[in-house]
Order: structure tokens, then sequence, then C-alpha cells
């Protein structure tokens, strides 16, 4: 059991490492404020972010964060 344990510990914190550097890269939601204001929202890549890198990026971290969920109650359920 303490080997099960920490693997999942070490998953834990790559989990976090990821969640961090994934979240640092990237851009504000406030970066694009300047082109929403002279109407270029509705550019290409405004209409298709969920294809860019943005938009990928936005997935993984929802992603990361259910897994960051997840590992936080497994690793707490059996506390020793």
């Amino acid at each position: 059991m303490g080997t099960l344990r920490l693997v999942l510990t070490v998953i834990f914190i790559v989990i976090c490492l990821a969640l961090t550097l994934i979240i640092l890269l990237q851009e504000g939601k406030s970066a694009g404020l300047s082109g929403s204001i002279n109407g270029m929202a509705e550019t290409y890549w405004g209409k298709n972010k969920g294809r860019s890198m943005e938009g990928k990026l936005e997935k993984f971290t929802k992603l990361l964060v259910v897994l960051f969920i997840l590992m936080s109650i497994i690793l707490n359920i059996n506390k020793f």
C-alpha cells in the first residue's frame, strides 16, 4: 500500500507542475480587449478559438483541474 501511495503522490506532483505551467502559458482575458473594442472579435481567429493553441490550452487546463481534484480526493481517502 505504501508503494501505491508513493506512485500516486508522484503523479499528483506532476499534475500540479503541469497545471502551473499550462496556466502560465495562457494569455490573460484582457489581452483580447483592444481587439473587441475595435470590432476585431469577429475575425477568423475569434470564431475558431477552440481550434487554436489557446483553445487547446483551455481544454487541457480543464482536464488537469479535474485530475487534480480526483487525485486530491484519492490521496486523502486513506490518510496514513
